[in-house]
């Protein structure tokens, strides 16, 4: 589904872990939309996939340089960029996490969105338009237990985000924060199917369980299309007073006063 009224066709969209699950739903809303979209990720994206890909590990500040490097070469700028890469080191006691994983989870969470935006954003601002997305998590407001660090850096790119829309505003340039909640991607799925083995039942069993320990209002989990079609609001037209915000897409986890 698209509106006619997005004027997102054309647009240059760069968006990081592009290859499956949230990255992925988003490459294909923007390109049905009519974008010229580039992906990056260090795995490929499915064959069909309408998007360029550039091979890129996010984790590395001299990958992340070089990536912005060829998309500028490539498309000549970026109109909307979606730093959507992004992972956890895994659950360990808080108390127990080494420094090795703590700053492993910063720079795939925080860091390699800072080093994209500094490559790319100055175009935007250059050019006096331009829209970032930071794709979060509702972990950055409700840590799950042992994932504290994983929390701790999306709790800090939604400050960044916050102080850099102040930054680029008076240039025309926009920045958001989507924060994703349960959301069943392969990798979710994996976790599931796993989960499901261990119990013996079904997957479809053990995410109900999920979704009922996390006692989500919608009464189900979220697809990444979900997502996706936040992005892509707040990329548009349509929303082109919003800056500087976090919209959760969570299907109404976190209990609001």
């Amino acid at each position: 589904m698209t509106f006619e009224n997005e004027e997102l066709a054309g647009l240059r969209v760069l968006i990081t872990g592009g290859s499956r699950g949230l990255g992925e739903a988003t490459a294909r809303r923007f390109a049905a939309a009519g974008a010229t979209v580039v992906t990056a990720s260090r795995t490929p994206p499915p064959h069909d996939l309408p998007a360029t890909y550039i091979p890129a590990d996010l984790r590395s500040a001299e990958e992340v340089a070089e990536l912005g490097r060829r998309v500028l070469d490539s498309v000549g700028g970026i109109d909307v960029l979606v730093d959507n890469a992004g992972a956890a080191t895994g659950p360990t006691p808080t108390l127990e996490r080494s420094d090795a994983s703590w700053l492993a989870d910063l720079e795939m969470n925080l860091l390699s969105a800072v080093r994209l935006d500094r490559a790319l954003v100055p175009g935007m601002v250059e050019r006096g338009s331009g829209v970032v997305v930071h794709v979060s998590s509702i972990a950055s407001h409700l840590p799950q237990p042992a994932e504290a660090s994983y929390a701790a850096a999306k709790a800090a790119l939604n400050a960044y985000s916050r102080e850099l829309a102040t930054a680029v505003g008076e240039h025309g340039v926009r920045v958001v924060c989507v924060l994703p909640g349960f959301v069943v991607t392969e990798g979710a799925a994996e976790h599931l199917r796993q989960l499901a083995d261990r119990q013996g039942i079904g997957i479809d069993e053990v995410e109900q369980q999920v979704v009922d320990h996390l006692n989500v209002p919608m009464g189900r989990s979220g697809r990444p299309e979900d997502v996706a079609e936040m992005i892509a609001f707040l990329a548009s037209r349509r929303a082109e007073w919003v800056t500087g915000a976090q919209f959760r897409v969570d299907g109404g986890i976190i209990p609001t006063v």
